[in-house]
């Protein structure tokens, strides 16, 4: 099996997917073009080659790149996934954080900030990014997490999605300190910490199905009214 990167472009504007086409495989990359979201989740599916990354378009004929991204994930896949949209309204980039989408490009896009996305995106997902804690598992009430893999509890448990993986990263890196919504934006969505969106309370809820013991009682990743969120690792008092 190749060790090259296989990228899927999901793009129904034929001269954007051949232009896209191009340059990623003249940065090295395999490439596959399917024109809509049917395809797409076609090609997803198959497990003779691979896909590594999904560079996906919002506009597609018959679903959109939301609900692409949506039943992806259902799925239970975290492959990474780059959203292209000529939508630029903070509303829409939230909207594709709350399906999965790892990053969101508006167009028109330079190629290098493309290039610089995906090729961050794939180092994140392949490599765990190595950052602090530098251990390569650690325990979260009693979940493992494994950083190279994104899986928790094995094989046969719960595979995170490269965001929810950075949110998660980011807890850890702040234990038992209350984190306002707005510096989970900024340093973790990579967003204005201004806009109004509940996308960070959608994926504590995500983590919360994860980790807590009762998900409607949570212990370790708190919210904090009109302040923000606190994570708590081990065993809280009572």
């Amino acid at each position: 099996m190749s060790t090259t990167p296989h990228i899927l472009v999901v793009e129904d504007e034929e001269h954007l997917a051949f232009g896209l086409r191009f340059n990623l495989e003249a940065e090295g990359f395999r490439v596959t073009t399917v024109g809509d979201g049917l395809a797409a989740l076609d090609v997803l599916g198959q497990a003779d080659d691979p896909i590594e990354l999904v560079v996906l378009d919002l506009m597609l004929p018959g679903m959109s790149g939301y609900e692409v991204c949506e039943k992806l994930r259902q799925r239970g896949s975290s492959i990474p996934v780059l959203m292209l949209s000529a939508r630029s309204l903070s509303e829409d980039r939230i909207r594709g954080f709350g399906v999965g989408a790892d990053q969101y490009l508006c167009k028109p896009f330079e190629l290098p900030e493309l290039l610089a996305r995906i090729k961050a995106l794939l180092h994140r997902f392949q490599s765990g990014a190595a950052q602090s804690p530098t251990e390569s598992t650690v325990s979260v009430n009693g979940h493992e997490v494994d950083f190279d893999t994104y899986l928790v509890d094995g094989p046969e448990g719960t595979q995170l999605t490269a965001l929810e993986m950075k949110l998660l990263r980011y807890f850890l890196n702040h234990p038992e300190r209350v984190i306002p919504k707005g510096e989970l934006l900024k340093e973790v969505w990579e967003q204005s910490p201004n806009i109004q969106t509940r996308a960070p309370d959608q994926f504590i809820l995500r983590l919360r199905k994860i980790f807590e013991d009762d998900p409607s009682h949570p212990k370790h990743f708190l919210t904090i009214r009109d302040a923000g969120y606190r994570f708590v690792p081990g065993t809280p008092s009572t």
